[in-house]
């Protein structure tokens, strides 16, 4: 590439580099910034430098501790039925049924939907008194669930939404990928003496693996920083604040208290178990392909 290419190149890709500088970098390190500094409510035109206290103070936090945990058991509970539900059913559709472009579109729609709009309606049919899943529940003679008065089943409300919510995107990802696979393969395999199990587990899987790996990392990532499914099905935490995961937290500490260096601290620390999940399911793809 001569000089005048790569005066060009430069030409043309200076403006993505100013607008990812601008949008991406500046706010990350003006974040890690005010993590080192006592900004707050009463300090909001005088910040000062306070170091690494946020940090020191966020580990010596009893509740830190029980949010995180709960923060991992989102996470876990959802890519389990994510994935389980969501190839399940592109099992199910990849197969040569009456009306499956129906039961496909209408398999989408929880996907397709505002994540606001879902998070809202579920909250209604979570309510103690009217709500249809109490409803349902009394027509097959069971008591009503305390949904939200309940610390636990205050936590399981926003997983069924989630789930609901998210098992379409890991379908729609892998009947792409099954119907990629080439049928000589199940041919030959059924030649063989292999049965479906043996298929699934010599063949689909195996196949699969390439599409589904990228698309459970884009589903760790965001089902770690969910912050509308948790903090609209339970009310901002209901009950007592029991229900936050890290990014509600952070979220509540920000602009209901006010605390911006303490709430910026706990966004790094968020940001660094994003890179340690990332750098977890690399090295995993990496061994795979070796």
């Amino acid at each position: 590439m001569g000089a005048t290419q790569r005066r060009l190149a430069f030409w043309f890709l200076l403006p993505s580099a100013v607008v990812l500088l601008g949008v991406v970098a500046y706010p990350f390190f003006f974040n890690v910034w005010i993590s080192l500094t006592n900004w707050n409510m009463f300090h909001f035109r005088d910040p000062s430098f306070i170091g690494l206290t946020h940090y020191l103070r966020l580990f010596a936090e009893p509740d830190f501790y029980r949010i995180f945990g709960k923060t991992v058991a989102w996470t876990a509970i959802n890519l389990v039925f994510h994935f389980t539900l969501g190839l399940g059913a592109a099992l199910l559709l990849n197969r040569k049924l009456p009306g499956r472009n129906l039961y496909r579109a209408l398999l989408i729609l929880p996907w397709a939907m505002p994540q606001y709009i879902s998070a809202l309606t579920w909250r209604g049919m979570f309510n103690v008194e009217y709500g249809a899943v109490n409803i349902i529940l009394g027509k097959l003679g069971a008591a009503p669930v305390p949904w939200f008065s309940n610390e636990f089943w205050a936590f399981m409300a926003p997983v069924i939404t989630n789930i609901w919510l998210g098992f379409p995107f890991i379908m729609v990802i892998a009947l792409g990928g099954l119907q990629s696979i080439p049928q000589e393969l199940y041919e030959a395999a059924r030649i063989d003496g292999a049965g479906r199990v043996r298929q699934f587990f010599s063949i689909t899987l195996p196949m699969l693996k390439p599409v589904l790996l990228p698309a459970l990392v884009l589903g760790t990532i965001w089902t770690f920083n969910n912050l509308n499914v948790i903090w609209l099905v339970t009310d901002q935490g209901l009950p007592a604040d029991k229900t936050h995961i890290l990014v509600t937290y952070v979220y509540k500490a920000a602009f209901f208290y006010y605390r911006y260096g303490y709430a910026a601290a706990f966004s790094v620390f968020i940001f660094l178990c994003l890179v340690v999940i990332v750098k977890g399911y690399d090295r995993a793809a990496r061994e795979e392909a070796y």
